[in-house]
């Protein structure tokens, strides 16, 4: 298992001011984590609490109907274009960048084993869009577009560029290139999937899109390029158990959200995610979201204003190292960095024995492997030396079934800290203003009034 290091958030090691007495304060709260953890589990399966992404690791059938799609186009497609944005895409980013080999879309067909090249449209710039067109040939294109409403404007601006120029080149074969994942039963895209004939995968009720990288979401562009989703979700299942303990004492997730919470409350309100793994960077990422908008609200479940919510920085070792540590260690002192070290990389590579007259011959004889974790040790060492609170996540080797484990461990711990900061971890209230002004200036329909408001807005 994966496992958390916390000791460089205590007192007796950086000092009253900036750590805590971490013993103590699991024992002060041991009573608030238990009724936190169990009140969480106990309600997985209630329709309406937005915990369904509990349940995601244990869909049998889910992971059949995947698998034999992708083995029914296995070969026939030589790229995968995903249209998604936010918890539509970084879950699948992080992870394929995480689990395939690195440079997957520069190695040719032969070496990914007959499995198509990844891409993502996660944004809309139109440079970005137009560029990866020129170089696509959608003949060989399979688009997997990814929303639960349809009503994205972001996704489906995309998605009707992309179907228009398939219906083009493919005329009604060009079906077979379109894969949807969406709503059951509802929505626009549904709509378009039924009147189509698309081959089409759900997003569940109840699983927002910074939890739903176990759905279909993410799952179906994993299997479609060879990863095993099997073993990542046996991580999953694996780290749900070892998180249904109601002691703080026994259980990561609580102890870290725990731990971000009262560190928040001494003015650390910053969390930086910073693994030492450039396969992991991207972790980061699919962290800044889940954290920022699970935890950043303006008011609690009582209905009082509290602006609260620790600010995520995305951060690589040992590439920050050389931009950020400088700010971290001599900067303001408001920040709980989390390192991840990963314990055995996939390959070995020796730094061979030369130069040995100069001042790197020292580096000679040993191997980068060992000198990213050095990188990472002494990092770890340093910011304590300076008196910054982190802590460190041990992570054994970069696979699917430790993938599954981290990212399941990291969503409960959002889970639990919501219910800490007395918030709603699961709506988002704030991302919702700037969408409907979006939908008031593209011209949709019965946003006229929102329309005009905001030219006065913007002519002021």
């Amino acid at each position: 298992m994966i496992n958390l290091d916390w000791k460089n958030t205590d007192a007796a090691v950086i000092g009253k001011e900036h750590g805590l007495d971490v013993k103590k304060e699991f024992f002060e709260y041991k009573q608030k984590i238990s009724e936190i953890v169990s009140d969480i589990y106990a309600n997985r399966d209630v329709p309406g609490k937005w915990l369904a992404w509990m349940n995601l690791g244990y869909k049998e059938e889910l992971v059949k109907e995947i698998n034999e799609y992708a083995q029914s186009v296995k070969g026939k497609f030589d790229n995968l274009l995903i249209l998604g944005i936010g918890g539509s895409a970084l879950g699948g980013i992080c992870v394929t960048e995480a689990l395939l080999k690195p440079y997957w879309n520069l190695l040719d067909k032969e070496q990914r084993n007959g499995f198509p090249g990844i891409f993502f449209v996660d944004n809309i710039d139109p440079d970005q869009i137009n560029g990866l067109l020129d170089i696509l040939d959608l003949k060989k294109t399979l688009v997997n577009v990814i929303t639960k409403s349809g009503t994205t404007a972001e996704t489906m601006s995309a998605f009707m560029i992309l179907q228009e120029k398939l219906e083009k080149e493919l005329g009604s074969s060009s079906k077979e290139n379109i894969v949807t994942t969406t709503d059951k039963t509802k929505g626009i895209l549904r709509e378009i999937t039924e009147d189509k004939g698309y081959k089409s995968f759900i997003v569940p009720d109840d699983v927002g899109g910074r939890f739903s990288v176990f759905s279909a979401v993410g799952l179906l562009p994993f299997a479609l390029t060879g990863i095993d989703i099997s073993e990542i979700l046996k991580g999953v299942r694996d780290m749900d158990n070892a998180l249904q303990s109601t002691d703080v004492e026994n259980n990561i997730a609580a102890q870290n959200a725990l731990i971000h919470y009262l560190m928040d409350k001494k003015g650390k309100n910053l969390s930086v995610m910073m693994p030492y793994s450039s396969r992991l960077r991207f972790v980061s990422d699919w962290y800044v979201q889940l954290w920022a908008e699970s935890l950043g609200k303006e008011v609690d479940l009582d209905g009082n204003g509290v602006n609260v919510g620790p600010t995520p920085v995305k951060a690589l070792g040992a590439t920050d190292q050389h931009s950020q540590i400088q700010l971290y260690n001599e900067g303001p002192n408001d920040k709980l960095i989390n390192f991840i070290r990963v314990s055995e990389f996939d390959t070995e590579l020796k730094i061979p024995s030369v130069l040995q007259d100069t001042g790197i011959g020292y580096l000679g004889g040993k191997t980068v492997n060992d000198l990213i974790n050095a990188e990472a040790d002494a990092t770890r060492v340093a910011v304590t030396d300076y008196k910054r609170p982190n802590i460190v996540i041990n992570v054994p080797k970069v696979n699917g079934y430790y993938m599954g484990q981290l990212l399941y461990m990291l969503e409960v711990q959002t889970a639990i800290a919501g219910a800490l900061y007395n918030i709603d971890t699961f709506n988002q209230p704030g991302v919702e203003q700037g969408k409907n002004y979006t939908y008031a200036l593209m011209g949709r329909k019965n946003y006229e009034q929102t329309a005009e408001e905001l030219k006065q807005k913007l002519h002021n």
